[in-house]
């Protein structure tokens, strides 16, 4: 587990902290813990769509395709993660 993926998942980590450890992630190509991000309930919605974003650049379709399908995200970031693959 990386220290960028430690610090975005963190409870008391403030928002430019936890953007800019998201964005470490995708510059690191970190593909599988951007998913989790996305999947993850307790963040908000801008951190999710952010690494969601940051799965397209990284040229994640098996991802995207995955987090497409998944029931247990909101609609709104499937067809989102739909629309990127």
């Amino acid at each position: 587990m990386s220290n960028a993926f430690q610090t975005a998942v963190k409870p008391a980590v403030h928002h430019t902290e936890r953007h800019d450890a998201i964005d470490r992630l995708i510059d690191e190509n970190e593909r599988t813990n951007l998913s989790i991000i996305v999947q993850m309930g307790g963040l908000r919605a801008s951190f999710r769509r952010q690494a969601l974003e940051g799965l397209a650049d990284c040229n994640a379709t098996d991802e995207l395709e995955e987090l497409a399908e998944e029931t247990a995200i909101e609609p709104s970031l499937r067809r989102r993660a739909a629309a990127l693959r």
